[in-house]
């Protein structure tokens, strides 16, 4: 390829002579820069303008390089004094919503404007003025505007949008998440300290705020670790500002769970629900009232039959040793042991009674119980049927003659019983049935 290089050197000389003679002309260069800077005010106050137009003149000015002493710097400074007068007012005169759209909607604006026709060179300088004028110089007051309605209201868009705006610039971060900190450990008080009657829902509403709060850090905050970090660290907070009761109530919630079982939920959703329970057991320090409480509503649960499911019962156990450590459930696996070796014994024993009692109609099961395992209870003396009586003559009888030494002391007040009755007539009458559990 042949250059004409007479051509090339006339073509340096007319963009010289063109500099020189027109563009450097005060009067004109004034009028351009002038022209340039209104037609970006008037598109920033909504006027329709000629952007390929104004794109064609930056590029001349480039070509020319004076794009820079010419434009770009008066650009920058009016942006920010632009930017100034507006944050100053909108962050005074705008909702937390309506300020937060704002500052979207002019960050939008400008990387078109970027796009469209400016040079790529203004691009860190322009959106910086635009993120300190409009975001850094206001974080404060952004705080102060109701901020944590959007917590409340679990308003994913906006928090999201905020958590993208706010991390823009220094200590934007820390700031965001210091507020989400905060929010949760004054909103978890309300949940914890409260009266007695709504101790009744506290586990549950704890369940609800933590799947809330959960949320927004994973849908909102892109599962950033300083905020899942503080989320947890504001729970642990908060949970213990009550002593010993959040332990009890844990324990008391799973109880119930346990009794009533899955009736209303798929096995997969209970499993859920005794995880999430045990993500807020692990935030409580009163670990050993939570274990008081679960041992005397387990031991319940194993004497009187009224566990829903023994996998349900194994499955909670399992997740507690997970997370304590065998020492903390060697009492409570200890109880189930001694229910299956119970069970175990009972068709012996009624083999036994058959043997030596032929006559006996009663039909009796006997838990045995290991001193250390079991709640401490105390014996309360009952007055018991003759036959009863003789049963656990019998028993005793039974269970010495397989473990000798070892000890029986009866625990009426544990026991349970059936009454059956069949009745030939109909007839009003007083009836008074008492049930020992």
């Amino acid at each position: 390829m042949l250059i004409n290089t007479n051509s090339v050197a006339f073509r340096d000389m007319g963009v010289e002579i063109f500099r020189e003679q027109v563009i450097f002309n005060n009067s004109v260069k004034l009028k351009i820069t002038e022209s340039i800077l209104d037609i970006i005010s008037k598109e920033r106050n909504g006027e329709k303008i000629d952007r390929m137009l104004l794109k064609n003149i930056l590029r001349m000015l480039t070509d020319l390089a004076i794009y820079n002493d010419l434009f770009e710097t008066k650009f920058l400074k009016e942006s920010q004094q632009f930017y100034h007068m507006e944050g100053e007012k909108n962050i005074q005169e705008m909702s937390i919503a309506g300020y937060l759209c704002y500052i979207d909607r002019r960050m939008n604006e400008e990387n078109e404007r970027l796009a469209s026709y400016l040079d790529h060179s203004t691009s860190k300088r322009l959106i910086h003025i635009v993120e300190r004028e409009l975001i850094q110089l206001h974080m404060e007051t952004i705080f102060k505007t109701n901020f944590d309605k959007l917590f409340s209201e679990s308003d994913h868009e906006l928090l999201k949008l905020a958590y993208n705006l706010l991390t823009r610039v220094p200590e934007g971060t820390n700031k965001l998440c210091s507020q989400f900190n905060s929010f949760i450990k004054n909103q978890g008080k309300q949940i914890v300290i409260s009266t007695e009657e709504k101790d009744k829902t506290m586990v549950q509403e704890l369940l609800d705020f933590k799947d809330k709060v959960d949320e927004i850090a994973i849908k909102c905050f892109g599962r950033n670790e300083k905020f899942i970090n503080s989320l947890k660290e504001a729970f642990e907070y908060f949970i213990n500002q009550r002593t010993n009761k959040p332990a009890e109530l844990i324990a008391k919630f799973v109880d119930i769970k346990l009794r009533s079982g899955n009736k209303e939920t798929t096995e997969e959703e209970f499993e859920k629900l005794l995880d999430k329970v045990m993500v807020i057991f692990r935030f409580i320090h009163g670990k050993d009232i939570f274990e008081a409480f679960y041992k005397k509503d387990l031991a319940k649960r194993l004497l009187v039959g009224k566990s829903a499911s023994v996998d349900a019962e194994k499955s909670m156990l399992l997740k507690l040793k997970q997370e304590c450590g065998s020492g903390f459930t060697s009492k409570l696996e200890g109880m189930f042991k001694d229910m299956e070796l119970s069970r175990e014994l009972m068709p012996t024993f009624k083999q036994f009674l058959l043997n030596t009692n032929p006559s006996a109609t009663v039909d009796m099961s006997v838990s045995i119980l290991t001193t250390g395992y079991w709640p401490t209870y105390h014996p309360v003396e009952i007055i018991m049927p003759s036959e009863l009586l003789q049963y656990e003559v019998d028993f005793n009888r039974f269970y010495t003659s397989k473990h000798g030494g070892r000890k029986l002391q009866w625990q009426r007040n544990l026991g349970n019983f059936v009454l059956k009755a069949t009745f030939n007539s109909v007839s009003d009458f007083p009836c008074c049935i008492v049930l020992l559990i």
